[in-house]
Parts: structure tokens; C-alpha cells; sequence
């Protein structure tokens, strides 16, 4: 197992800055997920830690060994892509071994590696399959059995579930996750997808433009984003946001939404415009709550166990709100909402969270 450190690594084609002063310590052993939009730079960096692409500038580490300029083969790391790169002429037996006899391996114990990753895939009744047999899952396993034979000190995997149907990518990242579980080696997983990056990762780095937004757990992530973009990407569905005003009077602060009244601050802020947001699941719909507004039903998505209602308010900004299935309701009615003060995210003018501001209507 090995833990990777990256200090002030830069990445630049020509003029165009990809990567920026980016620092980050990967911790021996984690399942660490690079997560953001396209074109943010995530798998530019990955494929530089892989040794696939020069650094331009900065020292990236692998366990205690400096590797800015040890090539790929010597990195001592397997890498997954999102095509699967299989040998077309090769059963899957000969895929998974191919490059092992390169590391002059006895064939003794290559066919104990292939045997020992086939089990813990599970695809041994597939070894002396051709690819064209295979269906997408299965190649999937196939190309990361090739990654678990070479016993590497780090996993890379750059967005391997993409090609997938939407019942195997589930699947597959139970099976994804099931397999760090057991190999405890360091992992780094690439995706655009935050459902990957919230089920699977111990920690999770947001990038923005190249550059680190946010480093934490799922749990820190979800109830504590630090900005608008992190808050606005990870959850899904989406938090609702509402524009808002921060407000002195008799010394005490508060902020004002246009629909719900007014949040109580525990601390002063500079009178001024806010952004306030709220997930889908903290808003009832109900009137048993401090925070309370009524809106009219424009769609309600039933999705089985749960409810996805889209609420018209007042002021004309429709909002969602995640309810029960077992909530029976119908467009064009008109509903209570209310949500906890404390379940509010409050933003200032940058659209950076403004911390442990909320005041509990209860002290």
C-alpha cells in the first residue's frame, strides 16, 4: 500500500493553464474520488500521477519515492481506463496475463495471479472466453483483474463505469467497492458522476477550473460545502438556492428570504445580498416548521418510495422538495412548506459559507 503527496502541481499546454499550484496529501489505504465537471482537470491529473502525462511544474510523491520523472512502468501502479483496452485476439485468460511475463515472472506464479484475481472477480468460468464473448460487465472485470495481477502499491480508474448501463453501474460499484474493502490497496477514482463519488469514496476532492474547491468526506461535503459550486454539485437532486439580504437591527443580525421571513444569526454579517440554500429533503411540506411559506404543486415526479414535488412560491421561484411516496399530492395544489433554520446554508456575497451562523430559535 502506498500514500501519494502532491505539492504545487502545474499543468500547462502551451499558455493554457490546466492544473494550478495544487496541493493534496492522499492518505495509505483511502478510496479517494477526483470529482467535478468536464473539463476541470481531474483526469489530467490523474493520468499525471499514472506518469502518462509531464508535469510541468511542482513534486508529486508515491509512498516515499519522488516520480516526476520515473516513467509509468516503474511507478509501480495499475491504471483502469474507460474503454476497456482488451486484446481482441486474446482469451481472457491471456489478457490478464499479458505483461507479466515482461517482469521475467515464472509461469508458475503468473498463473496463480490469474487465478487468484479471477476468483476475486469472479470471472473464472470466463477465462478461456474471447472479449466479443463478454458483455460490458464483464469486460469491465476483465480490464481491472488485469490492474489486480500486477500487485500495484496504487489504483487509478479513470471513469470505468462511463460506458455502462444504468442497472450495471450500480452493480458495478457495489463490486467496486466490495473489491477495496478487500485489497485495502490505495485507490484513486476519477468521475463526473457524484452518485460514484458519494457512495464509494472515504474522501472526496471537488476541482474546479484545476483547481481544489473542497477535500472531505462524504458526510463533510454534503452538510458543510464550503462554497455555492461545491453545494450546488454534490447532492442530487440539486439544493434549492434562493437569493437573500443580510440585515442589522437592534443588534442583532439576521437574513431575509423573500418567501420564508427571516433566519436568526448567532453572529453579525455585513448587511447585504446573501445566497441561502436548502436541500430538497430538509424542506415539508407541512407548516410545522419556523421557516414556513405556501406554494402551488406544478409537478410531482413519484418515483415508487419517494416523491420529487416541484413547488411554485410566491415570489414566483419554484423549488424541489423530496417528500415520501406515500404523500399523495396533485399539480395545481396549493401546500404548506417549512423547513428548520438550522437546516439553511447561508452564503455571503463570493458565494462562501458563512459558518455556524444560524441561530437556534430554541436557545
Amino acid at each position: 500500500m502506498s500514500g501519494l503527496s502532491l505539492k504545487g502541481i502545474g499543468k500547462t499546454y502551451g499558455a493554457v493553464n490546466i492544473i494550478k499550484d495544487l496541493n493534496l496529501e492522499v492518505i495509505d489505504g483511502e478510496f479517494l474520488v477526483l470529482v467535478g465537471p468536464s473539463g476541470c482537470g481531474k483526469s489530467t491529473l490523474l493520468r499525471m500521477i499514472a506518469g502518462l502525462e509531464e508535469i510541468t511544474e511542482g513534486t508529486l510523491s508515491i509512498g516515499d519515492r519522488v516520480v516526476n520523472e520515473l516513467p509509468a512502468s516503474q511507478r509501480k501502479l495499475s491504471m483502469v481506463f474507460q474503454s476497456y483496452a482488451l486484446y481482441p485476439h486474446m482469451n481472457v485468460r491471456k489478457n490478464l496475463a499479458f505483461g507479466l511475463g515482461n517482469q521475467k515472472m515464472s509461469r508458475a506464479e503468473i498463473n496463480e495471479r490469474v487465478a487468484d484475481a479471477a476468483r476475486i472477480l469472479q470471472i473464472e468460468p470466463l477465462l478461456d472466453r474471447k472479449p466479443r464473448q463478454l458483455s460490458g460487465g464483464q469486460k469491465q472485470r476483465v480490464a481491472i483483474g488485469r490492474a489486480i495481477v500486477r500487485e500495484p502499491e496504487l489504483f487509478l480508474f479513470d471513469e470505468p463505469l462511463s460506458n455502462l448501463d444504468a442497472e450495471l453501474r450500480v452493480q458495478m460499484r457495489v463490486e467496486l467497492a466490495g473489491l477495496y474493502n478487500r485489497l485495502g490497496t490505495t485507490m484513486i477514482y476519477v468521475t463526473h458522476d457524484q452518485v460514484e463519488a458519494m457512495t464509494m469514496a472515504s474522501r472526496i476532492v471537488v476541482l474546479r477550473a484545476g483547481k481544489i474547491e473542497q477535500v472531505g468526506t462524504p458526510h463533510e461535503l454534503y452538510t458543510k460545502p464550503k462554497n455555492l459550486f461545491v453545494a450546488g454539485f454534490i447532492g442530487s437532486p440539486k439544493i434549492n438556492l434562493f437569493e437573500a439580504t443580510a440585515q442589522v437591527a437592534d443588534g442583532q443580525a439576521s437574513v431575509h428570504m423573500t418567501d420564508f421571513g427571516d433566519i436568526p444569526l448567532t453572529h453579525p454579517v455585513r448587511s447585504g445580498a446573501l445566497t441561502v440554500g436548502v436541500r430538497p429533503e430538509a424542506l415539508k411540506l407541512s407548516d410545522n416548521h419556523p421557516m414556513r411559506t405556501t406554494g402551488t404543486i406544478q409537478l410531482v415526479e413519484y418515483l415508487g418510495s419517494e416523491i420529487f414535488v416541484h413547488v411554485k412560491l410566491p415570489s414566483g421561484n419554484v423549488i424541489l422538495v423530496h417528500a415520501s411516496g406515500k404523500e399523495l399530492h396533485k399539480a395545481g395544489e396549493t401546500i404548506p412548506v417549512s423547513f428548520e433554520p438550522q437546516e439553511a446554508h447561508v452564503f455571503d456575497a463570493e458565494g462562501v459559507l458563512i459558518e455556524n451562523t444560524v441561530k437556534d430559535p430554541a436557545s
